[in-house]
């Protein structure tokens, strides 16, 4: 009987995922534990980041603030989701991330709580759909830093690897024209 419950449980994990409307309507956890979802940022272009408190692009906290601080008024959002998939280079607890993104970056932009973003059973919805063959750009994340820029409509409109700066002309200019698209 168990066994039958928890393969019920998992269909319709399997199914609320794939039947999700939208990347808005998968259900996350904010770094505080609280359930929530990208719903809260319907409307504005996102940038959703898989951060990493060891790794050599660590540094990119510091442009990752001032490009959030930058452009937050005009309806951007950076969402920080910490994995630690590479290198085990996010082993801290969800405090531990918290209080290090606070005092060495004073990261004011939202964090997820720690999450699996590597192809596989660890794999959070969220990634699967960011990554996967139906993906607007698919493909396996392939270290810390990945980003995917959502426009308005909450669509994936560019994908970004770990060696784009979050200030680059790049990175700015698809911003910047996610933020003029009505």
């Amino acid at each position: 009987m168990k066994v039958v419950k928890l393969l019920m449980g998992l269909t319709a994990l399997a199914v609320g995922t794939a039947m999700a409307a939208s990347l808005y309507d998968i259900p996350l956890k904010d770094i505080n534990g609280r359930a929530t979802s990208l719903k809260e940022f319907e409307g504005k272009v996102v940038l959703i980041v898989n951060v990493a408190s060891q790794c050599g692009y660590t540094k990119q906290y510091k442009p990752l603030e001032a490009t959030y601080r930058k452009y937050k008024d005009q309806g951007f959002v950076v969402v920080g989701v910490p994995s630690n998939d590479f290198g085990g280079q996010e082993p801290g607890t969800a405090e531990e991330i918290k209080n290090f993104c606070k005092t060495k970056f004073d990261v004011s932009f939202p964090l997820m709580e720690k999450v699996g973003v590597k192809s596989g059973p660890g794999q959070s919805p969220l990634y699967a759909a960011l990554t996967g063959k139906d993906a607007a750009f698919p493909g396996d994340v392939k270290w810390n830093f990945g980003k995917f820029l959502l426009g308005r409509d909450g669509r994936v409109v560019a994908r970004f690897d770990s060696g784009d700066e979050p200030d680059s002309p790049k990175v700015t200019k698809a911003i910047e024209a996610a933020l003029a698209a009505k």
